[in-house]
């Protein structure tokens, strides 16, 4: 039982880290839905809920792993470091390589909703903030 709160406590915690705290720099908010080992040794996935607030942009980031995630509503333009820019939309996906500096913008009308799967080291921040590539 109490292994069980402590993980919950835990889970609560790294939500509001990750979620609200990034939130207060940028119109995104990211949301823990659960997180699991993985076949990686020291590495875990975590599964959440993304979203990016019309007109606003997640900010430049980077993650300590893969990121995976599908649009479930709205689009934003993605941005990646090195690449141009790509618009993604409802019923698309998208892959940034762990590390790749990346934003994305939102020039809508609506949240863009994005369930994010990250495949990430352990005892890591999920997201750092990064510093705008150079063009």
């Amino acid at each position: 039982m109490h292994h069980h709160l402590r993980s919950a406590a835990i889970g609560i915690g790294f939500t509001l880290a990750t979620g609200l705290s990034f939130a207060q720099a940028s119109g995104l908010t990211r949301v823990m839905v659960t997180k699991a080992d993985v076949s990686v040794p020291n590495r875990e996935a975590v599964v959440a809920r993304v979203e990016v607030a019309p007109g606003a942009a997640a900010g430049w980031h980077t993650h300590p792993g893969d990121e995976i995630s599908y649009v479930m509503e709205g689009e934003a333009m993605l941005l990646i470091a090195g690449q141009a820019p790509r618009k993604v939309a409802a019923g698309e996906a998208f892959v940034i390589p762990a590390g790749v500096v990346h934003n994305a913008m939102n020039h809508g009308t609506v949240p863009t909703k994005l369930v994010g799967v990250y495949v990430v080291e352990k005892g890591q921040p999920l997201a750092s903030p990064a510093t705008t590539p150079a063009q």
